[in-house]
């Protein structure tokens, strides 16, 4: 069971790192175009080449319209696919500037505290974004500029807060039972 949810969890952060680096390349590609298409607009490519740079402005060169809308959508996302891998493997920051000179015991406790509060949260994280995909599917909102349904980014959203809240159901049980080592015992 558990190389099965582990290995959902590394597809969950394949496919985060992917949407990741698509919204980077999204990005630098609108950049490059608004920067180009500043200058295609300037004193100097309007002397120089004034023709040729009406046609590249003819053509669209300019900033992606709406890139902002799918940086959006694209990083709510990759930031609940990168959680599954992220709470299977305790990669979560953690200050234990009080913990660490407490007994293993407590520390365990906290841990399993910690473990199960997480889950609690990702499964109300989810709950909500299913109610919020629910309204926005009613009321038919799409977004400014490029006009794509809303829900679309909470359905994605939603799926993979659900696989995140599973994974973290499965981590705290697993804590419980003995089944997963605590920290530093054994390598994941």
């Amino acid at each position: 069971m558990h190389k099965a949810v582990l290995t959902l969890a590394r597809a969950m952060a394949l496919l985060g790192g992917t949407v990741l680096t698509g919204l980077v390349l999204l990005t630098c590609v609108s950049v490059a175009g608004r920067v180009l298409n500043g200058w295609l607009h300037g004193d100097l490519a309007q002397s120089l080449f004034p023709a040729f740079a009406q046609r590249l402005l003819d053509m669209g060169v300019g900033p992606m319209l709406g890139d902002f809308e799918l940086v959006e959508a694209g990083m709510a996302f990759a930031i609940f696919a990168f959680l599954p891998l992220c709470q299977i493997t305790r990669g979560h920051a953690s200050v234990d500037i009080f913990t660490s000179r407490m007994p293993d015991i407590l520390n365990r406790i906290i841990g399993v505290l910690v473990d199960f509060t997480f889950a609690a949260v990702l499964i109300l994280i989810a709950h909500r974004l299913h109610a919020g995909m629910l309204d926005k599917m009613a009321y038919n909102e799409t977004t400014y500029l490029i006009q794509f349904p809303i829900w679309w980014a909470y359905a994605a959203s939603l799926g993979a807060a659900v696989v995140a809240a599973l994974v973290a159901v499965y981590v705290a049980v697993a804590r419980v039972s003995g089944y997963l080592p605590d920290p530093g015992e054994a390598e994941l």
